[in-house]
């Protein structure tokens, strides 16, 4: 079942987590209150909508608890850390928030925002990438449209060679690193087997990154 996720607040970061979230298949509901910038999302988001997110009864009809993931990218810091606490309040089980400084991201973990993120070195694409899959560590995006994924090996890889798996045939990406405990074995032969409770590192293009997240659906 595909994982549910409401952005609030349309700016430059937001913008970029709706659209990457909605490259991968995930179901996006986009909001802001700036009907202009709703417009522009709505051409590619799953939803958009324009509302006022520090309204609890808005977010409440919009039935926010039933979203898994809230993504909270709005300027003002009264309003994301008012439309924080709603989110956690009326039961989304993860908020994700944009902050501008650590005294920001302060409060907003003492009211309960799950992870806090900081534009100026996390871009949209990189936060919607880690929120993708449970198992996603960490991605980075090197260049347009191509990164470098750290991630738990897929449990349909336990036990298998790269040989086997014939990575860079049947996903277009090459594995570069294999972590095991505080071992790191750059460069790895094709022989060499990934075990349960390893971490992978991968580079190529995001839209084969995506088929490696989903090799355990």
């Amino acid at each position: 079942m595909k994982k549910q996720f409401i952005v609030i607040g349309l700016g430059r970061f937001g913008n970029s987590v709706v659209k990457t979230l909605v490259d991968a298949n995930a179901d996006v509901l986009a909001i802001d209150i700036n009907e202009e910038k709703v417009d522009d999302v709505s051409e590619f988001a799953t939803h958009a909508v324009a509302v006022d997110a520090t309204d609890e009864n808005a977010l409440k009809a919009l039935g926010i608890r039933n979203f898994d993931v809230a993504i909270v990218s709005v300027g003002d810091i009264q309003s994301s850390v008012l439309i924080t606490l709603i989110c956690k309040e009326l039961g989304v089980n993860y908020v994700l928030v944009k902050a501008k400084d650590e005294l920001h991201a302060k409060v907003l973990f003492k009211i309960g925002a799950d992870k806090i993120v900081f534009p100026e070195r996390d871009t949209g694409i990189r936060v919607a990438n880690n929120l993708l899959a449970s198992n996603i560590i960490d991605f980075i995006e090197i260049f347009k449209n191509y990164g470098m994924l750290e991630i738990t090996v897929p449990r349909a890889w336990l036990n298998k060679s790269l040989l086997e798996l014939n990575i860079r045939k049947n996903y277009n990406v090459s594995i570069i690193a294999i972590k095991h405990g505080n071992d790191i074995n750059v460069n790895p032969a094709a022989d060499d087997r990934l075990m349960e409770g390893d971490v992978i590192v991968v580079i190529g293009s995001e839209d084969d990154m995506h088929k490696i997240k989903r090799a355990d659906l």
